[in-house]
């Protein structure tokens, strides 16, 4: 590509991996941020960083499925290459999500297929887990289901608590989402029908390391 990478995000809440991903200082163009709560601390912080900012209601639309065309349609008019979830926290209509095939991906925060959806960090203590951690993968109709890219990892100990954990695994967010959307910027992962990296199809998440 002879020109940065055109990204576009969706966020829910206060920005923080937006935030990481605006000062990796990544050869991107940051062309929009697009939300679903007009007061969410994203939305500020797209806007400090002079990026263009837009915001629907879900209960200004009939259904979930004529939001996400609301939604998408704005975001899609920003001819973005790239979409990025970065802490959006609404399931998408599948046939909404099927036009963005390979041109988007989320981070959640577990080592997927571990703990799909909400309170990843509760149910990793639940179930005894010594090692937690976050993913980035391509979306897909499944919750959470998509390809896998890469992940970071930490560990459990005796004292955490959701909270530390959290606290904790953000900091690797932070990392991992640049990293994975800088290797998108500069043709080292690519989508053809799979993940390739290099190249070559992925079998299996790269460990932030190696990106």
């Amino acid at each position: 590509m002879d020109r940065p990478l055109r990204v576009a995000a969706l966020v829910s809440g206060r920005g923080s991996n937006l935030a990481a991903l605006i000062a990796a200082r990544l050869p991107i163009d940051m062309v929009l941020v697009g939300s679903d709560k007009a007061k969410a601390g994203a939305l500020q912080v797209a806007r400090d960083a002079g990026i263009p900012t837009v915001a629907f209601s879900p209960k200004d639309y009939a259904d979930r499925a004529a939001f996400d065309r609301a939604l998408f349609g704005a975001v899609a008019d920003a001819q973005p290459d790239l979409l990025v979830l970065a802490g959006y926290m609404r399931i998408i209509d599948a046939a909404v999500v099927a036009d963005w095939a390979g041109r988007a991906i989320n981070i959640h925060p577990s080592l997927l297929p571990k703990y799909q959806g909400l309170h990843t960090h509760r149910r990793c203590l639940e179930a005894g887990d010594t090692e937690h951690g976050a993913s980035v993968h391509y979306v897909t109709a499944e919750l959470d289901g998509g390809p896998v890219v890469a992940q970071a990892r930490i560990a459990v100990g005796p004292a955490d608590t959701e909270e530390t954990l959290a606290q904790r695994l953000l900091v690797e967010e932070h990392k991992l989402l640049p990293a994975v959307v800088g290797a998108i910027a500069t043709g080292r992962l690519r989508w053809n029908g799979q993940p390739l990296f290099d190249g070559t199809p992925l079998t299996c998440p790269l460990d932030i390391t190696h990106l």
